[in-house]
């Protein structure tokens, strides 16, 4: 934690990028964890994402596999598995969009997790998005320090976690922190929820496979193609540019 607060402190004396910049001081080191994530992606994650059935990828690989392959997972448990991972990051995202001053967010995204945790046998079930009309809110802590006036700093890639920023890796460690279920969870029920928000990121790697396959298995430069698309999409989130585009747009 007190690592994070440095970190914020440091970030907050320096000079916001211009728009459009890249600020890669590290690019030596976020290249050689890009291979790492690009090796595990292809060892683990893409076979994972393919044996779930989901996107093009899923399509293309049951034309392909041999009788002896793997058997594809049905996509209702990875949904499920994936509800209930989202359904407790609720509180931490009310958590933040209160102190961004956002309210609305906030009540929203706590009456999806009533419904959930409630109607949705403890966020198996996605009632609350399929008959309530309250889709999840997505919000970090990342973004909080966006609202609050810190720069985004330097780019990094993390191992395992992907793509990131100096403000966003600060942001992710004091998430761990403030989230209310921490103190009220047991340890057990924290590992199946990690285990769940696990699950969760390989039914998006299924479902956006062709695009992921494209940028990191296709690309003459994958690193840079990756930076690139997550500051695009990074900055379009939190509207940083006012001419930021949305990268993953139709």
């Amino acid at each position: 934690m007190r690592a994070a607060i440095l970190l914020i402190l440091t970030l907050s004396a320096c000079a916001p990028a211009a728009p459009g910049a890249v600020n890669d001081p590290y690019e030596p080191m976020n290249r050689r964890v890009h291979a790492f994530n690009k090796g595990l992606d292809a060892a683990v994650l893409r076979p994972v994402a393919r044996a779930a059935g989901g996107g093009d990828d899923a399509a293309a690989a049951t034309t392909a596999a041999a009788p002896a392959g793997p058997t594809a997972i049905p996509a209702g448990p990875i949904a499920a598995i994936g509800n209930f991972g989202s359904n407790l990051s609720l509180p931490g995202k009310v958590v933040n969009s209160l102190l961004q001053g956002r309210p609305e967010p906030a009540v929203r995204n706590t009456f999806r997790f009533l419904v959930n945790t409630t109607v949705g046998l403890g966020g198996v079930l996605d009632p609350a998005g399929a008959d309530f009309a309250l889709p999840e809110i997505d919000t970090d802590f990342g973004e909080t320090l966006h609202v609050w006036g810190v720069p985004e700093g330097a780019y990094l890639e993390l191992p395992v976690l992907g793509p990131s920023t100096e403000r966003d890796l600060a942001g992710k460690v004091v998430d761990l922190f403030i989230d209310p279920l921490d103190s009220v969870l047991t340890d057990e029920q924290k590992i199946a929820g990690t285990g769940a928000r696990i699950v969760s990121k390989a039914g998006d790697r299924a479902q956006f496979g062709s695009t992921v396959d494209s940028v990191l298995h296709d690309s003459a430069d994958s690193y840079a193609q990756t930076r690139l698309l997550y500051l695009q999409h990074r900055r379009f989130e939190l509207k940083q540019e006012q001419d930021a585009i949305d990268p993953y747009a139709e």
